[in-house]
């Protein structure tokens, strides 16, 4: 019996998830600023409209199609960053490639359609508060979507390099994570500033 002990290998040491932990972290973060600052603007569009005033100065428009389009972009999107993680924890590479490739595609596209959206709008960004509020929140997210598309595009690095596999694929596991809060935010920008208007 003792020798059949010794024979056994020991179990596989557990690595923990320290970038998943720290991709939840900075997620976190991330969302609290986003409630903060859609907070900060339905307060004081709610203070604007019971006051009598206008919100959307003259002359501004904020069309619903373009950001209708980004909304349905992001879905999508979160559709393939999520392929990308079924297919690396059954190692299928090809897949993988084209899901996370996919995913930074739709990213581009995102960020097309809110430079034309931003085009139509005309914002005067040093004329009111409205438009300093809508060019922050948007912008910020802009910048959340820039970073998760980086996150996305080193992970596909990796599982290029043979980093990630179906026994290691917390790199994808936490784009995606960062990638779906990045899908919930605009859909609350969206529905916040673009819907209610």
């Amino acid at each position: 019996m003792a020798a059949l002990a010794r024979a056994l290998p020991a179990p596989p040491v557990q690595r923990p998830r320290v970038l998943m932990i720290g991709t939840a972290f900075a997620t976190a973060g991330t969302l609290m600023y986003f409630v903060t600052l859609l907070a900060v603007y339905l307060e004081r569009r709610a203070e604007a409209l019971a006051s009598g005033d206008v919100w959307l100065p003259e002359g501004v428009e904020v069309p619903l199609t373009q950001p209708n389009v980004m909304l349905f972009t992001l879905i999508a999107s979160a559709v393939t960053i999520q392929w990308a993680v079924w297919a690396i924890s059954r190692d299928d590479r090809l897949n993988t490639y084209l899901s996370l490739g996919l995913t930074i595609v739709f990213g581009v596209a995102f960020i097309n359609m809110a430079s034309y959206l931003y085009t139509i709008m005309q914002f005067d960004i040093g004329a009111n508060p409205q438009s300093v509020l809508v060019y922050a929140i948007t912008g910020g997210h802009l910048v959340m979507l820039v970073v998760a598309m980086i996150f996305t595009g080193l992970m596909a690095f990796r599982a290029l390099g043979g980093q990630q596999s179906s026994r290691q694929h917390d790199g994808i596991s936490a784009a995606a994570l960062f990638w779906h809060a990045n899908v919930v935010v605009f859909a609350v920008i969206w529905y916040a500033i673009y819907v209610t208007k």
